[in-house]
């Protein structure tokens, strides 16, 4: 086989504008889909904060510093992060709200302009800079 797969060929008819625009498309999904990695490590290093703030409140009481262990437990312990939100709140707003309408906007132009095909702009990228014909650059594994 030389060239992409049949997955990743452009449909008879398809312009280059199109597969340009599309690659716009998926080059924006795929700045959308760091935010979110991002959003989710946010959650996870503010409830692993929450969470070892509640072991240095023990640690505070252990030490017999009984007042400040209670003032940072009613005060910060269990708090919202922004106003009547928890991170897993904000994550689930964020999925709902923005990136499902993302990720199903992306997915309803591909099926319309290619035939739900994915990545046609990176996959004639890479046609365009392997070397044919040298090991390591095949066009798919099929070709090893």
């Amino acid at each position: 086989m030389s060239g992409p797969d049949a997955a990743h060929r452009r449909p008879e008819g398809v312009d280059d504008a199109t597969v340009d625009a599309l690659g716009k498309l998926s080059e924006a999904l795929e700045a959308v889909e760091v935010a979110r990695g991002h959003l989710y490590a946010f959650h996870r290093l503010s409830g692993t904060a929450d969470l070892t703030l509640g072991d240095a409140v023990r640690r505070l009481r252990a030490a017999g510093h009984d007042d400040l262990a209670d003032r940072i437990e009613r005060e910060l312990v269990g708090r919202n992060v922004i106003p009547g939100r928890w991170t897993f709140q904000i994550v689930e707003a964020y999925d709902d709200t923005y990136y499902a309408a993302f990720k199903g906007l992306d997915e309803a132009a591909r099926d319309q302009l290619v035939g739900g095909r994915r990545h046609l702009y990176e996959a004639e990228m890479k046609e365009d800079r392997r070397t044919h014909g040298r090991a390591s650059h095949e066009a798919t594994p099929e070709d090893l």
